[in-house]
């Protein structure tokens, strides 16, 4: 009886402060929401009447032989905000040791505000050393897809290797259909790991097309993607491919977190810019009803910047 008195004082006392205490939810989602880390704040939850919130991180990132995840991991540190990884988080596979060596002293530090998204060096070899390392954040383990909530946006985390037409590449599917429908959003955005477009040398992947058709269909903003090892941001695009600067989604390749950065192998007159000559982070503004993108380097000196708004 005590202990229940107590915590309806507490919720109470934090409702009056404006303040009030994590809501428990399902693994993935905003649970942990306006928790404090030693990096910063975390973004405030849907319902809060934040102006601006923001969302920053990369692909592509980890390898104890290299020093340029360190330099994208110091940008991070200075930057407030969920921090997202676009998959391969730690080369050359994602092994319980490599990610306490070679992941954790970087980028992992910044784990408790940290969104993951699961990549074919995490998954190939041995995913239950992602889903171990990143807990709940990974979303229930075994699936590697979820949601959540930054400011008025909804984010969706999904598992790009899931073998189409598996059983769980299904599932995921209907998952993602039924929560778009129970969670209309004006402003969404989709991050997995290999691009349905890109002019690095993986190419365009066919196996997340269903998915971007799906968002396409709903009325998404952006898809982020890493997998090849360059940025590169696309005009508003539509599911074949086609300029669509009304409805089209605008994507983002950020594969630049810290593994060696790629030669281009095609062309293509939908990318807007691209740039295999910087590591660096993506950095996005997300405010009701529109949003900034910012590319920041942490080595080499490309930038890129802009705005836009939600359909």
């Amino acid at each position: 009886m005590r202990l229940k008195f107590a915590a309806t004082l507490l919720i109470a006392l934090a409702s009056s402060l404006g303040t009030a205490p994590p809501t428990a939810g399902m693994a993935g989602t905003t649970a942990d929401a306006g928790a404090v880390d030693e990096f910063g704040p975390q973004p405030a939850s849907a319902a809060s009447s934040a102006s601006t919130v923001t969302l920053v991180g990369a692909g592509d990132i980890a390898s104890c032989s290299s020093g340029a995840d360190s330099k994208s991991a110091a940008l991070i540190k200075s930057i407030p905000g969920i921090v997202f990884t676009a998959g391969d988080n730690v080369y050359p596979y994602g092994s319980a040791a490599n990610y306490a060596k070679c992941y954790g002293p970087t980028w992992g530090a910044f784990k408790k505000r940290t969104r993951p998204v699961v990549g074919n060096h995490d998954y190939e070899h041995n995913p239950a050393a992602y889903f171990a390392y990143f807990g709940a954040r990974a979303g229930q383990p075994g699936r590697g897809y979820y949601a959540y909530d930054v400011g008025t946006w909804r984010v969706y985390a999904l598992n790009s290797e899931l073998d189409p037409p598996s059983t769980a590449f299904t599932q995921q599917y209907d998952w993602l259909e039924n929560d778009l429908a129970a969670n209309p959003t004006q402003c969404v955005i989709a991050i997995w790991h290999r691009p349905e477009f890109s002019t690095g040398p993986h190419g365009d992947s066919a196996r997340m097309s269903r998915f971007f058709q799906l968002l396409y269909d709903n009325g998404a903003e952006i898809v982020i993607n890493g997998h090849d090892h360059m940025y590169e941001r696309y005009t508003p695009i539509d599911p074949a491919g086609t300029a669509d600067p009304t409805r089209g989604i605008r994507e983002f390749v950020v594969g630049t977190g810290g593994a060696s950065l790629y030669a281009y192998k095609t062309s293509s007159p939908l990318v807007v810019v691209r740039n295999n000559t910087s590591h660096g982070v993506l950095k996005l503004t997300l405010s009701s009803g529109s949003y900034a993108w910012q590319f920041i380097p942490s080595t080499g000196t490309f930038t890129d910047s802009g705005t836009a708004t939600c359909h």
